[in-house]
């Protein structure tokens, strides 16, 4: 299996005087995602969780709705120098009877860790395919225990410590339980680790949780949240226009710029307690 982590020695400048030391680094690899054996995507990813990158992946685009739609995931061979397996292409066999990827959802090309796969194809698709609707979803809590939310997702993140470089994704219950959290070079690929963990242990929908995501809340994130019944996605900074817009349409809590007791909540302020306004 790959390492989420890597040495380097690095000059280290610090007032005037340097040294040269080890450095600890977070692991970028691509992740080929094939759907019986058809290549679907290829993302930066850091290496540990696949299975449930993969499972996520598939469940915020539609392909898969359970554990029961996924027959197996495995690691295909890949080259080395030598011929040993790289782990860097999987192979996710549908279960009999689940339809292959529509043809929106093939999209052949390199995803950089930085950005998930968006674009009117997928936003159309999200609109149309949603499993489990989030609007009426009776998941309530209070500011004060959403307020804990980010010390908890950040004690929580045993590689960034030794990196600084990971972001993190975390599945909370209402009264702010840790229920999963996953950490990824890219915060779509932690969202998608979250996912497909709660899909191959059968927990979907994942209504009455909350969603914490270190970073932006940008619309893939939404799209993902509400593919998995995920009714409040909270966030460390900003979301985009495109996430507000998707997450009021569809009926999703979604907070910004969580830090401490401050926060802003851009939709259903009433699972927060407050009046909408």
């Amino acid at each position: 299996m790959g390492r989420m982590t890597s040495r380097r020695r690095v000059l280290r400048v610090h007032d005037g005087a340097h040294t040269t030391r080890p450095d600890t680094l977070t692991v970028e690899e691509p992740l080929e995602i094939r759907v019986a054996g058809k290549a679907l995507s290829i993302t930066m990813r850091t290496p540990g969780d696949d299975f449930d990158l993969a499972a996520g992946f598939l469940v915020g685009e539609g392909v898969v709705r359970s554990a029961g739609d996924i027959h197996s995931i495995r690691y295909c061979a890949g080259a080395t120098a030598d011929g040993g397996n790289t782990y860097n292409i999987l192979d996710v066999v549908p279960a009999p009877g689940v339809a292959p990827p529509d043809a929106s959802v093939e999209r052949n090309f390199y995803t950089t860790s930085s950005c998930g796969l968006c674009g009117k194809a997928s936003l159309d698709a999200v609109r149309t395919t949603v499993t489990w609707p989030v609007a009426d979803d009776p998941f309530g809590t209070d500011p004060a225990t959403l307020s804990r939310l980010p010390d908890e997702l950040r004690a929580a993140q045993r590689v960034f410590d030794r990196t600084g470089g990971l972001h993190a994704a975390g599945l909370f219950d209402a009264d702010g339980k840790l229920l999963c959290l996953r950490e990824d070079v890219g915060r779509h690929n932690a969202v998608d680790k979250v996912v497909g963990w709660a899909t191959r242990d059968g927990k979907l929908p994942l209504s009455g949780t909350a969603l914490m995501v270190s970073g932006r809340a940008s619309f893939e994130l939404v799209q993902k949240a509400v593919m998995a019944g995920i009714p409040l996605l909270a966030a460390v900074s900003a979301p985009s226009s495109l996430a507000v817009d998707l997450a009021a349409e569809l009926g999703l809590t979604l907070v910004g710029f969580l830090r401490g007791s401050s926060m802003n909540v851009y939709t259903r302020p009433d699972r927060l307690g407050f009046q909408p306004s």
